[in-house]
């Protein structure tokens, strides 16, 4: 995936915003929470990055398609070996799984206020 591509991708999901931080790195949030990191910093260093489940985590780090990502590890975040590691459409899921996952920790406040719940 083409990071224009992804970029739209996580623009079109539900409440998503994007900012520039980090040495031109474009963070994707949803609720004031990051889901996804793309350009920048990311570019530099090898692929997208993005949250996952714990079950996915293991397993895109196990088929060697993803690293822990940096300093975010912890969280379940990885980063993948090369921005083409995965198809499209296997990528555009896990970017809506990462939106999916922020989504459901934000409070219920929250996620009425930007319509979605």
């Amino acid at each position: 995936m083409t990071p224009k591509r992804f970029e739209a991708h996580c623009l079109r999901l539900p409440a998503a915003t994007k900012v520039v931080q980090w040495e031109g790195t474009s963070v994707f949030k949803v609720g004031g929470k990051m889901f996804a990191l793309a350009r920048g910093f990311v570019e530099q260093s090898g692929g997208f990055m993005f949250k996952t489940s714990n079950l996915a985590y293991a397993m895109l780090i196990e088929q060697g398609l993803a690293r822990p990502a940096p300093y975010l590890a912890r969280a379940k975040w990885v980063q993948l070996v090369a921005n083409d590691a995965l198809p499209d459409p296997e990528l555009a899921a896990y970017l809506d799984q990462a939106h999916a996952l922020i989504v459901a920790k934000l409070t219920r406040k929250a996620r009425k206020e930007l319509r979605l719940s």
